[in-house]
């Protein structure tokens, strides 16, 4: 068992402790900020770290940095390969090695409002998932069954979230 393993079973145990002691002890509030600059980039932060984000020059940018969308992806398939290790290691599933690729169909005239009935976001999203190690392939059916229906940021698309957006207007300068 590698540290990073030992490491990842012991937050599983303690955060199914704290949990069975207290529900309350499962919510999390994540945040970020942003910045706007140049004609569509902006800064991003994140706790302590900071990201760029930029837009091609087709979408008015200077390419300076992923866009917004391209960071969902990144979302995505970050939240998939720490979904599928959670759930390797609660369900005692060997795993060596897991990347991913993804993908997304975005059709810009709903962006840029030029056609009211194209929505503005991707029409699909497609995920490939590779997986090796010593496993069935039945079990890593299962493993992948299992965070399909536990990934945070897959749920976030697949299903509807509440997003309470406000307006403040801050003072002229």
């Amino acid at each position: 068992m590698t540290a990073s393993t030992t490491r990842l079973a012991a937050v599983v145990a303690a955060t199914r402790d704290r949990a069975a002691a207290d529900p309350a002890n499962s919510q999390v509030v994540f945040r970020a900020s942003a910045v706007a600059h140049d004609a569509v980039a902006s800064t991003v932060t994140m706790g302590r770290y900071s990201v760029e984000v930029d837009e091609p020059p087709t979408l008015g940018g200077e390419n300076t940095a992923p866009n917004p969308v391209e960071y969902y992806l990144g979302s995505l398939l970050s939240c998939q390969i720490v979904t599928w290790r959670y759930w390797a290691e609660k369900l005692g599933i060997t795993v060596d090695e897991i990347t991913g690729r993804a993908e997304g169909d975005l059709d810009v005239r709903g962006f840029f409002g030029l056609d009211d009935t194209v929505r503005p976001g991707f029409s699909e999203v497609r995920v490939v998932i590779t997986v090796t190690g010593p496993e069935t392939e039945e079990r890593y059916g299962e493993l992948y069954r299992i965070v399909e229906s536990h990934c945070p940021v897959l749920d976030l698309t697949t299903n509807v979230t509440p997003v309470r957006s406000t307006l403040e207007i801050g003072a002229r300068q």
